[in-house]
């Protein structure tokens, strides 16, 4: 196996997590007290939870952390937050429509990185007991609870644009 590149994979998803969690921790201050927000405070933790598991297995696998992408993924997320949202400042019905798009493109990569690495499992015997399944299925179910709120967002944002 070759474990420079999987380094290179674990630390771009790790940063990816970075980026991603902190979009949704984002989106969950602009949507708290709503059912959006309580789905998104669910969200969060687990991508939290996530987060740590990923952190685990590169322990695991001998792979060590590289912050530089870690810090490159923060800062992109920032700069992220620059976009027109088509108000000069704060929160728009069409910013919460791109955050959970967001969402979903990293929970979408997140399912993927599971699913590559219980490919690996039978290479790499410190994770033989890694339930990847249970991981899949959580990323799954983070998408279906973005997905319960992008009809309405939609609408939101295109049919009632001075709605927040």
């Amino acid at each position: 196996m070759d474990t420079r590149l999987l380094s290179i994979y674990l630390n771009d998803h790790l940063a990816g997590s970075r980026a991603g969690l902190e979009l949704a921790r984002r989106s969950l201050r602009s949507n708290e007290g709503s059912e959006l927000g309580d789905d998104l405070s669910r969200i969060v933790r687990e991508i939290e939870e996530d987060r740590e598991t990923l952190e685990e297995l590169m322990e695991l696998a001998g792979v060590r952390r590289a912050s530089v992408k870690e810090g490159g993924a923060w800062l992109v997320e920032r700069l992220g937050r620059l976009k027109m949202n088509g108000r000069i400042v704060g929160y728009s019905p069409l910013s919460r429509l791109e955050e959970l798009e967001g969402l979903r493109l990293g929970i979408e990569g997140k399912r993927s990185l599971w699913t590559n690495l219980s490919e690996l499992r039978s290479e790499l015997e410190a994770w033989e007991d890694v339930d990847f399944a249970s991981l899949i299925a959580r990323a799954e179910g983070q998408i279906e609870l973005l997905e319960k709120h992008r009809v309405e967002t939609v609408r939101r944002a295109f049919f009632q644009p001075t709605a927040a």
